[in-house]
């Protein structure tokens, strides 16, 4: 039996802001079996997280690669390990200048550049630096990916007993409610947000979504902190394990990823390629 996590990452690990990280297992009905929610409020923590003994797979929500348009343009190197060790040697404020400069000329509606997962998921540009932060917390993530020597299937060779993936919850969770569930701020934690977790909540645990995986909580305390939480985190790591779970059950056909993928650019796990129907994809 494999260790699942599913990993909600932030660019800025504090206690007030900690990485949080949902552990489970798929228990032989298939039934994904949520345990524990761990938060780790500092890098030290999370590195010695990705050290962890294996067999574990863990899917992580941050973008692993960058836009094959940025890399070249750049002259950054079109292999995953250089281009990340390109991007790590620049200072936070250097690697926003450099996707400010490359945003600059072009045209209204069309500022950033995407990778071909992040069409279909409905998410960010690892160009972007606000709302949120993703372009850090790629600088952040995948150089400590490197650094741990995790497997990245499709992108980088690794320890095989220890493999991430990249994981986006809020695509999972607009196929659930389109709407707003979460605010970092506490004027936007609503009740329409609150209701809406609740129904997530409530549709992981029929595996009424397009992973069709079943969550199972015995911890009713666990159940109602992912309800309540009104920044979405907890809510947001287990939306992580869900799509870890998804990938662990396609373990022997490439984890459920597309047969090609860009190397520099990644793709998320269970979305599925622009132009390929539900269930064609291994």
């Amino acid at each position: 039996m494999s260790t699942l996590y599913g990993i909600d990452f932030t660019s800025s690990p504090s206690s007030r802001k900690p990485v949080t990280v949902a552990r489970g297992h798929v228990a032989d009905d298939g039934v994904l079996i949520l345990e524990s929610i761990e938060r780790l409020p500092a890098w030290s923590a999370f590195e010695a997280f990705l050290m962890r003994p294996g067999p574990w797979l863990g899917a992580f929500d941050f973008p692993f690669g960058l836009p094959r348009e940025s890399v070249l343009e750049h002259g950054w190197p079109t292999d995953w390990a250089g281009m990340v060790r390109a991007v790590s040697l620049l200072s936070r404020n250097e690697f926003k200048a450099l996707a400010d400069a490359e945003r600059a000329p072009r045209p209204v509606g069309q500022k950033y550049s995407h990778r071909a997962t992040d069409r279909p998921a409905g998410s960010h540009s690892p160009m972007k630096f606000v709302n949120p932060p993703v372009g850090w917390m790629f600088q952040e993530g995948a150089r400590r990916l490197l650094e741990a020597g995790v497997h990245l299937p499709g992108m980088h060779g690794g320890d095989g007993s220890r493999v991430a993936l990249e994981a986006y919850p809020g695509w999972l969770a607009r196929s659930i409610v389109p709407a707003s569930y979460k605010s970092e701020s506490a004027t936007g934690q609503t009740q329409a947000r609150l209701a809406n977790r609740m129904l997530i909540v409530e549709a992981l645990q029929r595996g009424a979504h397009p992973l069709g995986i079943v969550l199972r909580c015995d911890d009713t305390a666990l159940l109602d902190a992912m309800a309540t939480d009104g920044t979405g985190d907890l809510l947001d790591c287990v939306l992580c394990l869900v799509e870890a779970a998804w990938a662990w059950a396609r373990r022997d056909a490439g984890y459920g990823l597309p047969l090609q993928i860009d190397q520099v650019e990644g793709w998320i796990v269970g979305v599925q390629p622009a132009g390929v129907p539900e269930g064609r994809q291994h």
